[in-house]
Order: C-alpha cells, then structure tokens, then sequence
C-alpha cells in the first residue's frame, strides 16, 4: 500500500518546512533565493535534493558525509531555458527529442528541452521502506511532437543511494524522435580508478571536437595518446590535462550483458557506482573535466545514443522512435558502492 502526496508551488517558502518525518526518512520543502523550489529527502545515510518543478533536476546528493555532486561555481540553482544557464547539478534529464551537444546541422539546445522544462505536477510517494518523489510534463507544439514526460527519484531506507527514473509517452498521432541521456555529474574523486562490468577496450575516445570545446597544444598531445592507448586513462591521476574535457565513448552495451555497473574507487577506501539495463540504454559516455570553476568525474552517463546531437544519432542510426501510444521507461541506481 502506498499513499500519494501531492506538491503545490505555494507551498515553498525561504524558510525549510518539514511535511513529513518518520524513523527512516525526513522530507523538508523550501525554496532558493532565486524562486527556484526544492525537496530535500533524506534517509539515515544521507539526502538528495531534488527540483520538482524545474526538470526535476536533483540539484545535490550526498551519502555518509560525501558529496556526489560535481565541483562548480553555482550556489544555488538559477532559473533559465537552457542546462547552461544552472550548470552545477548532481544530476538531469538530457533529451528528449534531442540530446547532447548540437553540431552545425543542429537547431535544438545543448542537452534537449528537458532539463529545464517546467513541471505541471509533482508528488510524493510513500511505500513500505522508499520515498519517491515524482512529477509530469506534457510538451506539445502546434504543428509538432506531444508526449508525456514522468521522471522519478526514489531513495530506500537506510541506502546511500538513489533511483532515478524516466517514462515518456508519445501523446501524438505520428511517430516520435527520442533520444535520452540520464546526465550524472558525479563528484571529482582525486586519483580515483574506473572499474566496471564491461572491458576497458569498449571505451574509444570522442574524436569530433564540439563548439565550446577549446583545445590547447598540450591537451592535443595528450589526447592523440589516449586516441592510440585508451586504456592509459584507468586513473584519474592528471587533472592538469582534463581541461578542456576528456570524453570517452562505449556503444553496443548490450553485447556486454543486461545489468552493467560502473565504479570510481577512492584510494581513500570508498567508491561511486551506477547501475542500469543494456536493455534501456544501449550507449555510455565518461565525460572528464577539471578546472577552476568545475571539477567533475562522470564516469558513466547512460543514454540511448552517443551525446553528439540529433543530426549525428540520426546518421549512426541510434536515433529511437516511439510509435503514437508507445511508452519508454529508464531507471538507473546511483550512489555510494
């Protein structure tokens, strides 16, 4: 048996107000300085912040008094059109009509209208031993798409770590494009060693150079080694070299079996994972940025194609189509191993 409670916007105010408290979990509404509201979850182990009404971004999470989120310059979540304009989240919905880094040939933002999209509802979930909070998009365009989107964020009792999950119905008479990312911004991990259930050869490294992308001579040298050697990045052991970003990309997930997990153990004796179905997401990316303003160690971020814009997941023929009525669902586990 579960019980449903549902949010209003009118509900959050400067001042954190607790709507529920139990022995296993603690639910606190409050909104930023910048009108941007906020559910903090928390379970024994630790908390995420999650946006209800903006993307449903999880805007922070951490577990046993560490921090997941990336290193940024943000101190708070700021309203905007486009991911850029907020970019210092844990986590958020790339896609869904178009996903990733928009070429030339590209008319849509960097990462899709979903990240920043305005949620018409959202509600808490209680069930025995989980909290989940969810919400609903509809998008629709004169002359265009219309579907339905429904993410999630569901933490367990006593679990340091958190569900994410994503459906989208297509509500329109005619096919639709659908390309999805699940864009985890894990935290930097100073030396820290990728291990994961796929070999390490499945990684190639990103051989396009998008806009923003800003190559110095030093990181051209660096990367035509990784380009011959791909295997030499097991360890992220220099961040001198991580900027611009490193991106990795691994395809065809499916060969490598149905659940993949991917880690970044700390040589401090801890470790970051996520978990999620080939079946869902046949494409991973590992996307590595260090610098002053941002320090980030994504080292998987799940997706139905590489993140290279539309026209590109329509050339390799990645680009997924749902069929007027057809739903998609994602879900991916992420935390502390």
């Amino acid at each position: 048996m579960s019980t449903r409670i549902h949010l209003c916007r009118e509900q959050f105010q400067a001042t954190p107000f607790t709507l529920l408290e139990n022995a296993a979990f603690r639910v606190e509404l409050f909104r930023y300085p910048a009108g941007v509201e906020a559910v903090r979850i928390s379970n024994r182990r630790g908390y995420a912040i999650v946006l209800p009404f903006y993307g449903q971004m999880i805007w922070d999470a951490a577990f046993d008094d560490r921090s997941l989120t990336m290193g940024n310059a943000f101190s708070q979540p700021l309203p905007g059109s486009s991911i850029i304009d907020t970019y210092g989240c844990f986590a958020f919905h790339s896609g869904l009509l178009a996903n990733g880094c928009p070429a030339a040939e590209d008319s849509h933002p960097l990462h899709g209208e979903m990240p920043c999209a305005r949620m018409d509802a959202a509600w808490l979930t209680l069930e025995e031993g989980s909290v989940s909070l969810s919400g609903e998009c509809e998008y629709i365009k004169g002359f265009g798409h219309h579907y339905r989107a429904t993410p999630a964020v569901r933490l367990q009792a006593d679990t340091p770590r958190l569900q994410i999950e994503m459906s989208v119905t297509n509500l329109a008479g005619a096919p639709m494009p659908l390309q999805y990312m699940c864009h985890i911004n894990a935290a930097w991990v100073d030396q820290g060693r990728f291990v994961q259930s796929i070999p390490d050869t499945a990684f190639s490294l990103r051989s396009s150079i998008p806009a923003h992308v800003r190559p110095t001579p030093a990181w051209r040298d660096y990367t035509a080694q990784l380009a011959e050697q791909p295997q030499q990045f097991a360890v992220l052991d220099r961040p001198e070299l991580y900027d611009p970003e490193i991106v990795f990309f691994a395809d065809d997930l499916a060969q490598y079996g149905d659940m993949l997990q991917f880690e970044l153990h700390s040589p401090e004796g801890y470790a970051l994972m996520t978990r999620f179905s080939s079946q869902q997401f046949s494409h991973a990316t590992r996307w590595i940025l260090h610098n002053a303003d941002q320090q980030v160690a994504a080292f998987v971020l799940p997706a139905t194609c590489r993140p290279e814009g539309f026209r590109a997941a329509q050339q390799a023929g990645t680009l997924l189509s749902l069929a007027p009525g057809e739903t998609r669902h994602f879900s991916v586990e992420t935390g502390l191993l």
